[in-house]
């Protein structure tokens, strides 16, 4: 049922002093209302409660953004796009330039706030769980006068907030104290915009001396409030990062979140992704670069950018396995830095067709062999293909017999189930992790199993595309 304009009442007095005097004189009854991108949907669909509303829109108040020497401070009501084009947020604020990329179109974007996206305190935003990690804290204002509180203590409950009826967000502050800080940022959605995320992560690290010094890690859509995993942070803080502290902090995140199953996805697949992206971040944090190290990969870059397109494309089809893959990176050429090109690999895997996605799958070998048993007709894996194959399936190598015959069982049903070989990203994972993933896929339905298996292929190409750059 669509909704009666009739019944509904917009004001725009035009000025902060004169809307918190609004909010004062009658509190709870006006609703804010600054781009609308989530109030038009409900109002669309005849399910927008509020009967009220004050306009917010364009007031310089809430439209500035304001740099200290110790903070930025972000007006309630700057837009996506007014984070995406600021150049102190894309620098020291990657992860919140990251969501804001990922938050609807570009109409959206144009439309959309930051304030509106903390309020609205849907535990799916993609922006929530970069505060989060920034440690972000907010400004209230009403008739009353200012009141700072951290964002981390904002949301009580499903939709539920510290927002009092007669107060008015107005900035979000972002601490300056994370520029050397590797960042990492992944969002799990049917599309990687534009669609509702099933997980999304974001998280900060830093390594000294080869162990953790520091790590922040927030997660959506995995509990009824974006989720800070202060327990999982605290188990790995201190420790070098290998496979049994992956372990461990897979279990770490298993214990703290608390996913649902609803429309989009299933708690038991929220569990496991939110384990193998937390388990991602520490592997991509472990392998920063030294200094020599970085010079290194630029080198192996900049040659790989000049060779003719036939050779590049000889060099760089082993991380993948598609051609059409290939074909699209080459073209894309020059790459800057590494990475430019794993954004690139990002975006070309997940506009491919299914059946370039197929071409890359058969390009592995089933798990515990060590040849690619479903080459295409007339194809074979190249030789660098299948020794890395064979490194990321090391711990599969030393599994015990009963193990191993219990993964051979279980390829064989995947594949009678979905006539294909099961596609895993090995690396980090002991065998009986293999296992149980094997077997809680063999539960998916075929769309569902379709892109799990092609977000698997994007993690292995990904590591791939960066144990090449090593030369």
């Amino acid at each position: 049922m669509r909704s009666n304009p009739s019944e509904y009442e917009m004001v725009a007095p035009g000025s902060l002093h004169a809307i918190v005097s609004l909010l004062a004189k009658e509190p709870g009854v006006w609703l804010p209302i600054a781009g609308g991108t989530d109030v038009m949907v409900q109002y669309a669909a005849g399910k927008l409660p509020a009967r009220r509303l004050v306009s917010i829109w364009n007031l310089p108040e809430l439209r500035h953004i304001e740099v200290t020497a110790e903070e930025i401070r972000i007006g309630a009501a700057c837009t996506y796009t007014d984070l995406r084009k600021h150049e102190i947020v894309g620098s020291e604020f990657p992860l919140l330039q990251s969501a804001a990329r990922w938050t609807g179109g570009v109409a959206n974007q144009n439309r959309g706030t930051i304030g509106g996206n903390i309020v609205n305190a849907s535990p799916a935003a993609d922006s929530l769980p970069a505060l989060l990690v920034y440690g972000s804290e907010l400004i209230l204002v009403s008739v009353r006068g200012e009141r700072r509180l951290p964002y981390a203590s904002f949301h009580t409950g499903y939709k539920k907030t510290l927002l009092a009826t007669d107060e008015l967000l107005q900035a979000v502050c972002l601490p300056r104290r994370f520029s050397g800080y590797f960042t990492h940022a992944r969002k799990v959605g049917a599309r990687n915009a534009q669609a509702i995320s099933k997980v999304c992560i974001a998280a900060l690290g830093r390594m000294v001396d080869g162990v953790v010094e520091d790590v922040r890690i927030a997660l959506g859509s995995v509990a009824p409030v974006p989720l800070r995993l202060t327990e999982t942070e605290q188990t790995v803080r201190g420790k070098a990062i290998d496979s049994e502290l992956l372990l461990l902090a897979r279990k770490a995140v298993a214990a703290e979140i608390r996913p649902i199953d609803d429309i989009r996805s299933t708690a038991r697949y929220r569990a496991v992704v939110a384990g193998n992206l937390a388990a991602e971040f520490l592997n991509r944090l472990r392998s920063q670069r030294t200094g020599a190290e970085r010079v290194g990969v630029q080198d192996v870059l900049a040659r790989w950018n000049r060779l003719p397109i036939d050779e590049a494309m000889r060099a760089i089809l082993p991380c993948c396995g598609s051609q059409a893959w290939t074909q699209r990176i080459v073209a894309r050429r020059p790459f800057m830095d590494e990475a430019a090109l794993v954004v690139a690999s990002d975006e070309t895997w997940r506009n491919l067709t299914r059946s370039d996605w197929m071409e890359a799958f058969h390009s592995h070998p089933r798990i515990g062999e060590s040849r690619a048993s479903q080459s295409l007709p007339g194809q074979s894996p190249p030789a660098q293909s299948v020794a890395w194959s064979d490194r990321e399936q090391r711990s599969v190598e030393g599994a015990d017999a009963d193990t191993k015959i219990a993964l051979a069982d279980a390829n064989r049903e995947y594949e009678r189930r979905f006539n294909r070989i099961f596609i895993v990203c090995a690396t980090g994972k002991s065998a009986p992790e293999i296992l149980e993933s094997l077997r809680r896929r063999l539960k998916n339905d075929a769309e569902t199993e379709l892109h799990e298996a092609a977000e698997q292929q994007r993690q292995i190409t990904e590591i791939r595309l960066r144990k090449w750059l090593q030369g």
